[in-house]
């Protein structure tokens, strides 16, 4: 005779189960292949569970990208924010320029780097810069309290520069974050004739560091 307590508790692990596997495999074919090429039916059959899944854990296919977004990006901007509490700490609450940004560019410099665990999701959010869905694109357009307490860190450090131009620094500093995607490396490779590497994050890292701090010293 089963147990009434034990069955309620294994259902809910092979449903965790399988909302883990759907958003792994989801994951990487949209990375992969792009937001329109991926089907529901190429999801589950990756994952091995029941066509019916995505519908019923997620409510379709976009809400299952917008999942998968939502995760990622709260993941890396955490990082983000630990890292600027740390710099913080660091500088009794004003920390300089260059390690301000540093908090902002080095999270995702190190998911981007060959054979790192996260490098996957990066992809995922590159992809949704560019393929998002509406409600995704609204997120990325009008969500900017991740990057409030930097603006605010970066008004601190140079409360010489008129505030304006310090919010158009920044935004020219994520330009050069958001630029390095994937494609674009392999171009600038093309371009340099072989002499750039980017899978020397702490190098490609400290390169970004020297012109976007350039670009708030005057």
């Amino acid at each position: 005779m089963s147990d009434p307590q034990v069955e309620p508790a294994l259902d809910h692990e092979a449903g965790a189960a399988t909302r883990t596997a759907v958003l792994s495999a989801a994951e990487r074919l949209f990375a992969l292949h792009g937001f329109q090429t991926v089907s529901v039916r190429d999801i589950t059959a990756q994952a091995g569970v029941n066509l019916a899944s995505v519908n019923y854990h997620f409510g379709g296919k976009d809400a299952l990208l917008y999942e998968i977004f939502r995760r990622r990006t709260t993941e890396l901007n955490r990082e983000r924010a630990r890292m600027l509490h740390m710099a913080n700490d660091r500088h009794a609450g004003r920390p300089p320029v260059r390690e301000i940004l540093a908090a902002l560019f080095a999270p995702p410099l190190r998911w981007a780097a060959p054979g790192h665990e996260r490098r996957i999701a990066l992809q995922f959010i590159f992809r949704a810069r560019t393929e998002g869905t509406a409600r995704m694109r609204e997120a990325l357009q009008r969500d900017v309290s991740h990057l409030e307490r930097f603006a605010e860190a970066l008004l601190r450090a140079r409360p010489d520069l008129p505030p304006e131009d310090v919010y158009w620094r920044l935004h020219f500093c994520l330009g050069v974050l958001h630029n390095n995607r994937f494609v674009e490396f392999d171009r600038l490779r093309i371009l340099s004739g072989g002499l750039t590497r980017e899978d020397e994050t702490d190098a490609l890292l400290s390169r970004m560091l020297d012109f976007a701090e350039a670009g708030f010293a005057a």
